[in-house]
C-alpha cells in the first residue's frame, strides 16, 4: 500500500489548488456551442455506446480524426518530411501559410489520448497557428499506443525537437525562434519536452504552449470527477476508468505503461518546474483536465517560473480545433499568437 501511495501515485498536489476565475466567459447556448455539442454527442458519446470491439472502435476513431484534415480546404500548404536525429526517424508534416518565416518554427505535438491523431488530423490547428503567427509549423507523427509503448511517443518527440532546431521546411538550417505547442496528450508531451530539454542542456524553446494538456497521470485532479458530466469529449474514455479505485488504477497504469504514473515522464506536473521557458496553458473550466492546467501553473509560479493560465467557461476539451464552428476557437488561437509575439516567436 505504501508503495502504491508514494511510488506510483506520489505526494498529493492539492496544495496547488487555486480558485482561478475564468479568463473568458462564454455562452453555452450560442449557435456554435450547440453545434459542437451535437458533434460531440454524435462522434464521441454515441460510438461509446456501441458493442464494437475495442480495436474496431479505435480504427473508426482514427479514421474520423484523419477525415477532419482530409475533407476540407485549408489556407496553407502541406508537405511531408522526416525528422531524423541519432539514427532515429519520425515522419511528419510541415504546415506553411503564405509568407510564413521558415526560420521561425513551431513544433506541434498533436493530441488523441496517445492512441489516435496525426499531423493530418490536426491541420485545423496547425494552419491557424501558421496563419496567425507567421511561423512554419512541423507536426511529427509520433508512435501511438497500443501498438507501441508509452515511452515511444516521448522518444519520437525528442527526435523531432532536436531535428527542428537544425532543420526547417526548406532543409538544413538553424531555427531563429522556436515554440513547442501541443494539445491534450500532445500538451503532456510538450511539457515533458520542456523539462527534458532543460535537464539535458538542449537548446530551450522560446515559448511553450499547452492546449488542454494532461499533466498528471495519477488521476488526482479534482476536475476529473467534478467535470465529468460537462466534458462530452473525454467522458466516454475517462468515465469507466474513474469507477476503479485510484490505487488499483495506479497499479493498472503502471503495468500497462511500464512507467510509474507519478514519474514526470508521464506526469510533468510532478517534475521540477523551475527554469523552464515562458509557458501559457489553455483550459476550459468545464473539462475534466482543467485542474491539470490550474495546478501546473500554480506550481510553476510557486517555483519562480513564468507561467500563465487562460481559461474559458463552457468550452469543450481542445475547442481550438473547432475553428469552423466556434468564434472562441479563433479567440484562443489569437491569444496564443499574442503570447508568441511577446516571446519574439511570432511576427
Amino acid at each position: 500500500m505504501l508503495f502504491t501511495k508514494f511510488a506510483l501515485m506520489g505526494k498529493s498536489q492539492s496544495k496547488y489548488d487555486r480558485d482561478w476565475p475564468a479568463t473568458f466567459e462564454t455562452d453555452p447556448n450560442s449557435k456554435g456551442a450547440k453545434a459542437v455539442k451535437d458533434y460531440l454527442i454524435e462522434n464521441f458519446i454515441k460510438p461509446a455506446a456501441t458493442g464494437d470491439s475495442t480495436m474496431n472502435k479505435l480504427s473508426a476513431k482514427r479514421a474520423r480524426f484523419e477525415s477532419n484534415g482530409l475533407n476540407r480546404k485549408f489556407d496553407a500548404t502541406f508537405h511531408d518530411d522526416i525528422a531524423e536525429f541519432g539514427g532515429q526517424k519520425v515522419t511528419g508534416e510541415w504546415t506553411m501559410a503564405k509568407g510564413a518565416n521558415p526560420d521561425k518554427r513551431i513544433l506541434y505535438l498533436h493530441g488523441g489520448a496517445f492512441t489516435v491523431g496525426s499531423a493530418i488530423s490536426h491541420r485545423a490547428i496547425t494552419t491557424n497557428l501558421s496563419l496567425k503567427t507567421g511561423c512554419a509549423v512541423f507536426a511529427p507523427n509520433y508512435r501511438l499506443m497500443p501498438e507501441n509503448d508509452r515511452i515511444a511517443s516521448i522518444k519520437d518527440c525528442r527526435v523531432a525537437y532536436r531535428w527542428i532546431l537544425i532543420n526547417g521546411p526548406k532543409g538544413a538550417g538553424k531555427t531563429d525562434k522556436l515554440a513547442v505547442i501541443g494539445d491534450s496528450a500532445g500538451g503532456n508531451l510538450t511539457l515533458v519536452m520542456a523539462q527534458w530539454a532543460r535537464d539535458n542542456k538542449v537548446r530551450a524553446a522560446d515559448a511553450i504552449v499547452g492546449i488542454s494538456p494532461a499533466t498528471d497521470s495519477t488521476f488526482e485532479s479534482p476536475s476529473l470527477r467534478r467535470n465529468m458530466d460537462t466534458d462530452l469529449m473525454l467522458k466516454p474514455l475517462a468515465g469507466p476508468l474513474l469507477k476503479i479505485p485510484r490505487p488499483v488504477l495506479a497499479w493498472a497504469s503502471w503495468k500497462q505503461l511500464k512507467i510509474r504514473p507519478a514519474n514526470p515522464l508521464v506526469s510533468p506536473l510532478r517534475g521540477n518546474l523551475a527554469g523552464l521557458p515562458s509557458t501559457l496553458l489553455h483550459a476550459s473550466s468545464a473539462e475534466i483536465l482543467y485542474d491539470d492546467s490550474a495546478r501546473y501553473v500554480a506550481k510553476a509560479q510557486a517555483q519562480g517560473g513564468d507561467a500563465t493560465l487562460q481559461s474559458w467557461s463552457n468550452m469543450c476539451h481542445v475547442w481550438h480545433i473547432f475553428d469552423e464552428m466556434l468564434p472562441e476557437a479563433h479567440q484562443a488561437l489569437d491569444e496564443i499568437a499574442a503570447f508568441l509575439k511577446k516571446q519574439g516567436v511570432a511576427g
